[in-house]
């Protein structure tokens, strides 16, 4: 059985999805219950699940005592970088509070096995693209460094208990799943895809371009967009590593490949069948030129293989979900 917390977020039902078609047994640890979309009439996420805070051990215990884990996907957490920055006492209370308060419940119930969500703001403003996971390691925001602060817990952890982890460094999830019943929504919203679908939804009037001046083909940044289906694949893959493992590993999960913000718009226009407005404004600080994955490690090591890894797909899967909640 695997314990997934953060489990009822955007990234979490889709890792639940794939967990449930692999055939495993999965409980849903959450801040928030579970979404529950029905699918011939039954429930598309059927598993239990535990509405409470990582920092409430009451909570934790009666859940690791209830069920047996083989392992934890670690999923909860806080990620909007503007906010961290705005409210850093928020996230390293979350982030790192709420990690410790997991790693203690583990040891305490003898689960020595774990995959983390990472990301790839670890890295900053990086040396050169592709990204490969040896690279230096440079946040430039207290999102990032949450996050490297937990790589750095587990490290230590590994070194002293001999808990095992795989720390999967997302670079931008994005897209839904094929059935349309689970998809991105974040309030407030602050990535670009489905930014970009709400202007032809009619819930914003433009999506704003952070600058345009990159040295980059178009003059926009350019980001690695991964489908978050293939995304959720890989902590399968992770799952199962574990199983047998005797190192534990960071892996790098993009696509490998490009796209800048007006390639984007231009693939939703064209997905949609609509003109949508856009608003050029200045650039945002910190916000690096080109952030792509060099993802090789993950390939060869894991077998992982993204099966939608086309900018259309990656759109139109977004857009079906997008307008089936309006």
């Amino acid at each position: 059985m695997i314990l997934v917390t953060g489990g009822a977020g955007y990234i979490g039902t889709h890792v639940v999805r794939s967990l449930i078609r692999h055939g495993m047994d999965v409980v849903v640890y959450d801040r928030r219950p579970l979404p529950q979309p029905l699918l011939d009439g039954k429930p598309f996420l059927p598993v239990p699940f535990v509405v409470a805070d990582l920092a409430d051990r009451q909570a934790l215990d009666e859940t690791f005592e209830k069920y047996e884990f083989e392992a934890v996907i670690h999923l909860a957490g806080d990620i909007v970088v503007s906010e961290s920055v705005a409210e850093p006492e928020k996230y390293y209370l979350n982030n790192v509070g709420g990690g410790m308060s997991l790693l203690a419940a583990m040891r305490r119930y003898g689960v020595m096995k774990i995959v983390f969500s990472s990301t790839a703001a670890l890295f900053g403003l990086p040396e050169r693209v592709p990204i490969l996971e040896d690279d230096p390691v440079r946040p430039i925001n207290p999102y990032g460094r949450t996050k490297w602060m937990f790589e750095q817990m587990l490290d230590d952890y590994d070194r002293a208990y001999g808990l095992k982890f795989v720390s999967l460094r997302y670079f931008n999830a994005s897209g839904a799943d094929s059935s349309g019943l689970i998809g991105e929504a974040h309030d407030p919203e602050t990535h670009l895809i489905p930014l970009v679908l709400e202007v032809p939804l009619q819930k914003r009037p433009y999506v704003s371009i952070f600058g345009t001046d990159y040295d980059t083909p178009d003059g926009t940044a350019i980001r690695d967009y991964i489908h978050v289906s293939d995304l959720a694949e890989a902590h399968v893959l992770a799952v199962k590593y574990l199983r047998d493992a005797s190192e534990s590993r960071c892996y790098n999960l993009g696509n490998g490949r490009g796209h800048s913000v007006r390639e984007v718009i231009a693939t939703a226009e064209e997905v949609v069948g609509a003109s949508i407005r856009t608003v050029e404004t200045p650039r945002r600080p910190g916000d690096a030129e080109r952030l792509i994955a060099g993802n090789e490690r993950i390939i060869n090591e894991l077998s992982w293989k993204p099966n939608y890894n086309d900018l259309n797909v990656i759109v139109e899967s977004a857009w079906r979900w997008h307008k089936g909640q309006n």
